[in-house]
């Protein structure tokens, strides 16, 4: 392996083949791949067109790997370039596509499948069923040679199997790896849903989770299964304990580190946290009813506690000197806009304008980095992220659940993310960072118990994200065990490991770390890194590099050394 040679990765997003679909008013999820290689902090480029890559004369640089994230049509001289680029030596990765190659490559296409799951092997990750919602697959013939990982099942965890989840099949000099499942579409229906959400969703059938109220939220648009996808604590509560969204991306860039450090190129990234923090928690209130004692009771407990929190106020909001507490205490203010018409709000964006003036003026306060929407209203697809991105809102609460009957990973994720808009505005992403929360208001006499607790943390912690708990600031003074709750969260967080943040902070760290980027390895294999952004010396001058390397002995053992998306890795502090 060259010390000084690093992975070079390209997305191939084909323009043409992008505006075809959106005059169709189709959507190109596959846009979303950018957003998953940027949050894992993996060094890349876009192109257009394949001519971006033909067209490279002898001193270019080319790329090691090319994601096929959306092809370009079959049969165009685009098309096939992709088999030219593996023939001659490259990685081509596809996610459900490629049809036109099967029979070159010895299969039959099976058609289209999902919703379902797939038991991944352990070299590609988590050993649960994690489940997709659409797959392409192929079968293979035999007379080409193909290494098969994993399998899809029909239906259910235990449904019959329908083909593998991964295959691999040398070309020329190089390779294809073609995941059958549609990852971008599956990351993204998971996490923001498959379509708009204009009705009510399907409630729970054992009525657990009745979320057909006439009233329409983010999880009236969630796409996990009532049956199959919950399970129930101990105490008899219900609650989605796996994030499917998160693992499906700890299996892609898994696979994606471990062909590059295969092929001898290894693939730097830059780690999720700064040095020193494996994964975060927060806690969250919101003001609802705005009685004065009930912030007062929560500012001591806080205190008490010796963490920070994000307020999310809304209208009309405490007595101008909670907020000046709040504020000296190390808090967050956040809005907690209300799309609720019985409530005195409303879902318009005239409505929230109204609603963003008040908040300025109420706290003096012209700049809020959080929100997140009262009782999880939501209507449509990205309009509230429209309306957030207008009042410089740079970060987002609202998905999460509205009943105690499907708490947890109902969304599939616990980490941030900038959410992708709908094909009449190009699947552009928002600039907004969504961080949804898990539940709220444990051991609250209607609501769930804190039996929910460590199967939470430890999840979060498994993928490293963010362990989010939303509490009432009336509950917390009205409730004891609700106050106890908090307590309990708190402590056993930060024996898991946990290092507190607000909603602010946490946004704020997530922008700093994307504008940092791998350049290259120097003479000793050193990640040499830029940035982007002016200040990010002290923004994120504490950023992780781990680079894949090939070492002896375990894991663990030697100091600086871990296992990252299944790939042994060496630690680096940033340096700029």
């Amino acid at each position: 392996m060259s010390a000084s040679r690093m992975a070079e990765v390209a997305v191939l997003l084909d323009r043409e083949a992008a505006i075809a679909r959106w005059a169709r008013g189709e959507n190109v999820f596959e846009r979303f791949v950018v957003e998953v290689l940027e949050h894992a902090g993996i060094p890349f480029r876009v192109v257009e067109c394949m001519q971006q890559l033909i067209g490279l004369d002898d001193n270019a640089v080319r790329p090691d790997v090319l994601i096929a994230a959306l092809e370009p049509e079959a049969g165009s001289e685009n098309h096939e370039a992709m088999w030219k680029f593996a023939e001659e030596g490259g990685m081509l990765i596809s996610f459900a596509g490629l049809d036109a190659f099967a029979p070159r490559l010895g299969c039959v296409v099976a058609g289209g499948f999902g919703p379902g799951y797939a038991r991944l092997t352990e070299s590609l990750g988590d050993p649960r069923p994690l489940r997709f919602l659409l797959a392409d697959v192929w079968r293979a013939s035999g007379t080409v040679p193909v290494e098969e990982q994993g399998a899809l099942l029909a239906g259910s965890p235990n449904g019959e199997p329908i083909g593998a989840a991964l295959q691999r099949f040398a070309v020329g000099r190089g390779s294809i790896h073609r995941w059958a499942v549609d990852l971008p579409g599956t990351w993204v229906g998971l996490q923001q849903g498959t379509q708009p959400v204009t009705k009510d969703g399907v409630p729970a059938p054992d009525g657990t989770a009745a979320i057909d109220d006439k009233m329409l939220k983010a999880d009236d648009g969630f796409e996990l299964d009532w049956v199959h996808d919950r399970v129930q604590t101990d105490t008899g509560f219900n609650y989605f304990p796996h994030p499917y969204s998160d693992l499906w991306k700890e299996a892609f860039i898994g696979q994606l580190l471990s062909v590059t450090l295969e092929a001898g190129v290894p693939l730097p990234f830059v780690g999720y946290w700064p040095d020193g923090v494996e994964q975060v928690a927060l806690i969250s209130h919101d003001s609802d009813r705005n009685e004065d004692e009930t912030a007062i009771t929560t500012l001591r407990v806080l205190k008490e506690c010796d963490i920070r929190s994000t307020w999310c106020m809304l209208e009309p909001g405490f007595h101008p000197s909670i907020y000046e507490q709040v504020v000296a205490d190390g808090h967050e203010l956040a809005f907690h806009y209300n799309g609720m018409a019985e409530q005195k709000g409303g879902w318009s964006e005239a409505e929230f304008d109204r609603q963003f003036a008040w908040l300025q003026e109420a706290t003096g306060i012209r700049k809020f980095a959080s929100n997140k929407n009262h009782y999880t209203r939501v209507e449509g697809w990205g309009e509230y992220f429209r309306w957030c991105e207008k009042h410089g809102i740079e970060t987002d609460q609202t998905r999460g659940a509205s009943k105690r009957g499907n708490i947890g990973y109902l969304f599939g994720t616990c980490h941030p993310y900038f959410p992708i808009a709908w094909a009449d505005e190009q699947n552009r992403s928002y600039d907004v960072l969504e961080n949804g929360f898990l539940t709220q208001d444990l051991d609250h006499e209607r609501l769930a118990d804190s039996s929910v607790l460590m199967p939470f943390l430890e999840h979060a912690k498994r993928v490293q994200g963010v362990a989010h708990f939303l509490f009432h600031q009336f509950h917390i003074h009205n409730q004891p065990r609700v106050t106890d709750a908090l307590r309990k969260v708190v402590r056993v967080a930060h024996e898991e490991g946990f290092t507190f943040m607000t909603g602010q902070e946490i946004n704020d760290w997530e922008r700093a770390r994307r504008h940092l980027r791998v350049e290259r390895l120097d003479e000793q294999g050193g990640a040499i890194v830029s940035s982007s952004l002016a200040d990010a010396a002290s923004r994120a001058g504490q950023a992780v590099v781990w680079i894949p390397r090939t070492l002896g002995g375990e894991a663990g053992v030697d100091e600086g050394v871990a296992m990252k998306f299944g790939v042994r890795c060496v630690k680096q502090v940033a340096a700029f």
